[in-house]
């Protein structure tokens, strides 16, 4: 069983007028395979900043991350990322940027079109895709940049703000998407969000961070994400527990908000 290890990172940023930001202290868990975990917590919690850590785009001031006991050190394959915006080649089709990992990888087109072919069937975009991207809508870019990641069969998929830029049905579609895909593809994923219905809909696992310096607040183990593969996500949000742990982080959030306020008048005053 493959294991993603987070052992005692910390993460500091030297600021040019000798001052620093402590972006996170101490973070320690464990992913195993297949788990799906969504992170979130007030603004400057570092929660972008562990998800680059995890993919190799920043090393760690201390600790150490490893992935089936080999060291992280920099960005790799078996690590996929999804962005907020879908960081797609706009110029080509949407089969191209389906195609373009396995195709780098040194894939022959005979070897990756049966792969491609079953991820747009999957993702629901057969039927567009010799599109060029910048004739797709919002929502359907994702789902090229879901496919795409894919494609390149990674162990982990890194998740950064999805579904933010969004419309409202667009999303939800999309959750269910994504609660589809974890299931079918048994991948472990990583997801960041601003939204508390969304953390607990898409986190069997869902950690709240505290602000700056970052660190793992309180863990959550939910069983929505499981409840909501192939089900109606506003049935699951009539669940009564899901109502009540849903207030219980606004508040703890909340509160966690005020504070960096209450910190941020204390220092201009």
């Amino acid at each position: 069983m493959s294991t993603l290890s987070i052992d005692d990172v910390s993460m500091r940023f030297d600021l040019g007028n000798g001052e620093h930001v402590q972006a996170l202290k101490n973070v320690t868990l464990e992913l195993k395979t297949g788990e799906l975990m969504s992170v979130l917590g007030p603004s400057g919690c570092g929660k972008t900043t562990l998800l680059n850590i995890v993919a190799g785009f920043l090393a760690p001031t201390e600790g150490k991350l490893s992935l089936n006991g080999v060291p992280i050190t920099e960005p790799g394959a078996e690590r996929g990322m999804v962005f907020q915006q879908g960081a797609l080649f706009d110029w080509m089709s949407v089969r191209d940027n389906v195609a373009f990992g396995p195709k780098m990888g040194g894939q022959s087109p005979a070897e990756y079109a049966e792969t491609v072919d079953h991820l747009l069937d999957v993702v629901g975009l057969q039927d567009f895709k010799q599109k060029a991207v910048y004739e797709l809508s919002g929502g359907m870019q994702q789902r090229v940049s879901l496919a795409r990641c894919l494609a390149n069969k990674p162990d982990v998929i890194l998740m950064d703000e999805p579904l933010g830029a969004l419309d409202a049905l667009t999303r939800e579609k999309m959750q269910s998407l994504v609660l589809k895909l974890w299931k079918e593809t048994g991948r472990t994923i990583i997801l960041i969000t601003h939204s508390v219905e969304e953390a607990l809909l898409l986190g069997e696992r869902l950690l709240v961070m505290a602000p700056r310096p970052g660190r793992i607040h309180k863990e959550y183990q939910l069983p929505f994400a499981d409840l909501g593969v192939g089900a109606d996500l506003r049935e699951i949000k009539k669940h009564p527990d899901f109502n009540t742990t849903r207030e219980e982080i606004l508040s703890m959030i909340w509160d966690m908000e005020e504070e960096i306020m209450g910190r941020s008048e204390g220092a201009s005053s």
